[in-house]
C-alpha cells in the first residue's frame, strides 16, 4: 500500500517583467516601463514622483488616491496603469495653471478646508469632478456624492463649504 506520488507542476506562461507604458499625466507624454501590475498610483508616485497622490488604505475605501481620468475621478489604487494608455490623468499637481490655484484649491485654503491634509488631495480632485458633473447642488447632495473620499480628522463641514463655494461661483463668506 504505500504509493508514491509525483508532483508536477503545470507549466507557466512567461509574463513580462516590464512593459513599455505611455501615460498623459497633467498634459505631459510620459513613457514608462512598468510592470504589468503596477497601480496608475504607485506609476504616478514612485515612477513620476508626483506624490500628492496619497496612498491611504490601498483597497479603493478612502478616496484618498483619487486621481481624474478623462475628467472622471478614479480610486488609483485600484487601476492598472497600463489600462489608462491613451487617457488624460489629472493629478492635484496639475490641477492649478499659470500659477493660479484651481478654484477648488483656493476654496480649501479660504474655508481650512483640512486638517492634517493627507486626504486633501483626494477630496480636491473628487470634488473636482463632482463640480463637472454638475448633480450636486445641495449640501446634502455633496455629502452624499463624497462619501467615497474620507477625512479622519471629520472637517466635512468646511470641505461642503469649499465646494458650495465654487458651485455657487462665490469666494468665501464670513464666517
Amino acid at each position: 500500500m504505500n504509493e508514491t506520488l509525483s508532483f508536477h507542476p503545470a507549466p507557466t506562461a512567461a509574463v513580462p517583467a516590464q512593459r513599455p507604458v505611455t501615460l498623459n499625466v497633467n498634459g505631459v507624454e510620459c513613457r514608462l516601463e512598468l510592470a504589468p501590475w503596477t497601480t496608475l498610483l504607485d506609476a504616478l508616485r514612485l515612477h513620476l514622483d508626483l506624490t500628492g497622490t496619497k496612498k491611504g488604505c490601498d483597497h479603493g475605501q478612502c478616496g484618498a488616491c483619487t486621481v481624474l481620468v478623462n475628467g472622471r475621478r478614479i480610486n488609483s489604487c485600484l487601476a492598472l496603469a497600463i489600462m489608462q494608455e491613451g487617457a488624460a490623468i489629472t493629478t492635484i499637481e496639475g490641477l492649478a495653471k499659470d500659477n493660479a490655484l484651481h478654484p477648488l484649491q483656493q476654496a480649501f485654503i479660504d474655508r481650512d478646508a483640512f486638517q492634517c491634509g493627507y486626504c486633501t488631495p483626494g477630496q480636491i480632485c473628487s470634488g473636482v469632478a463632482l463640480i463637472a458633473e454638475g448633480h450636486a447642488l445641495t449640501g446634502e447632495e455633496i455629502r452624499e456624492l463624497m462619501s467615497g473620499n474620507i477625512c479622519r480628522c471629520g472637517a466635512y463641514p468646511n470641505i461642503v463649504a469649499a465646494i458650495e463655494d465654487v458651485i455657487a461661483g462665490k469666494p468665501k463668506t464670513d464666517q
